[in-house]
C-alpha cells in the first residue's frame, strides 16, 4: 500500500514539474512581449514595427550517452537570450534619448543667444579717420622723426550750387577751353582759368572731375591743390582742409604736396584750430625745409605768427 502511494506521488510530481516550468516560461514570454511593444512605441512613435534581430541559438550537439534536453529547457534558453537582447536594445534607446536631449538643449541655448544678439540695436561704428603716412622727403639727407600732421576738420558734403543766372552762364561760357591734345593738362588748365576768373563753384566741379579722372597722372597733385584753394577762396575752409590733407597724404612727392601742407595750416587757422596749424607747419619744416620756395617759407612764417606757435 505504501509503495503504491509513493509511486503515485512520484508520478504526480513528474507531471506537475513540466507544467510549472511551462507556466513560468509563458509568464516571461508575456512580459517580454509587453516590454518589446513599449520599446516599439518609444523608438517608432509613428507605429512602424520593430524587426528584432534575434536568431535562434544553435542546437547543442548531443554526444552519445548524454541526456537530451527537454523542450522546456530549450524554450527557457531562447527566452533568456531574448531577454538579454531586449535589455541591450533598451539601454541603447535610453542612451540615444539622452544624447538627443543634449542636442536639443545645446540648440535651444544657441537659438536664444542668437535671438538676443539680433534683438540688440546695431550701433554704427565711427568711420576711421585717415592717418598721415610718412612721406619721402625731397631732401636726400635723413629727416628726423616727424609728428603726425593733424587730421582735417570733418566737413559735410558740398551743397549743390544755386542755379546760375543767365549772365553768369554767359560769362562762364566765355572762358576758353584749352585744346592742346594733352587731355589731363587741358582739364587742369580749364579749371585754373575758372578759378582765376573767380568762378569758384564751377572751378571746384572742373577740378574735382579732373582729379577723379586723372588721379594717377602727375597733374593730379596740381588739380587737388587748386581744388583746395578754390574751396578756401569760396569761404569753405573745412572742405579746403580735406582737399589739402588728401593731396599731401596721397601724393607726398607731388608737385604741390608742400603747397597743400602750407595751405592746410591756413585752413586750420580759419577753422580756429591754431594748435593743429602749428603741428602742420612743424611737419612742413621737417619734411620740405630745404626745398621750400621763398613764398611758401614766407607763408609758413606768417602762419606761425597768426597761430602763435612757440
Amino acid at each position: 500500500m505504501r509503495n503504491a502511494l509513493f509511486a503515485t506521488t512520484a508520478v504526480l510530481l513528474a507531471v506537475a514539474s513540466p507544467a510549472a516550468a511551462q507556466t513560468s516560461v509563458e509568464g516571461r514570454v508575456d512580459r517580454l512581449e509587453k516590454e518589446m511593444r513599449a520599446v516599439q512605441r518609444k523608438v517608432f512613435p509613428a507605429g512602424t514595427p520593430l524587426e528584432a534581430e534575434i536568431t535562434r541559438p544553435a542546437a547543442p550537439v548531443v554526444t552519445p550517452g548524454s541526456p537530451s534536453g527537454t523542450p522546456i529547457s530549450d524554450l527557457t534558453a531562447r527566452v533568456g537570450a531574448l531577454e538579454s537582447q531586449l535589455a541591450s536594445i533598451t539601454g541603447q534607446v535610453e542612451e540615444n534619448n539622452y544624447k538627443l536631449r543634449q542636442l536639443e538643449e545645446a540648440f535651444n541655448k544657441y537659438k536664444a543667444e542668437t535671438d538676443a544678439r539680433l534683438a540688440q540695436p546695431e550701433v554704427a561704428a565711427p568711420a576711421p579717420r585717415p592717418t598721415v603716412s610718412a612721406p619721402v622727403a625731397v631732401d636726400p639727407a635723413p629727416v628726423a622723426a616727424k609728428p603726425a600732421a593733424p587730421k582735417p576738420a570733418a566737413a559735410a558734403k558740398p551743397a549743390a550750387p544755386a542755379p546760375a543766372s543767365e549772365e553768369r552762364k554767359t560769362a562762364v561760357a566765355a572762358i576758353e577751353r584749352p585744346s592742346t591734345g594733352d587731355a589731363a593738362g587741358d582739364a587742369y588748365n580749364y579749371g585754373f582759368r575758372l578759378w582765376d576768373a573767380k568762378f569758384y563753384p564751377e572751378a571746384q566741379g572742373q577740378l574735382k572731375a579732373t582729379v577723379d579722372k586723372y588721379g594717377a597722372s602727375p597733374i593730379a597733385s596740381k588739380a587737388q591743390n587748386l581744388l583746395g584753394r578754390a574751396y578756401l577762396d569760396d569761404g569753405k575752409p573745412a572742405l579746403a582742409s580735406v582737399a589739402f590733407y588728401e593731396n599731401y597724404q596721397k601724393r607726398p612727392r607731388g608737385d604741390r604736396a608742400a603747397d597743400s601742407l602750407a595751405y592746410l595750416g591756413e585752413a586750420l587757422i580759419q577753422l580756429k584750430k591754431p594748435a593743429d596749424a602749428c603741428k602742420v607747419y612743424e611737419e612742413l619744416e621737417q619734411v620740405y625745409g630745404e626745398s621750400l620756395s621763398s613764398s611758401l617759407r614766407g607763408m609758413m612764417t606768417s602762419g606761425r605768427t597768426k597761430a602763435k606757435c612757440s
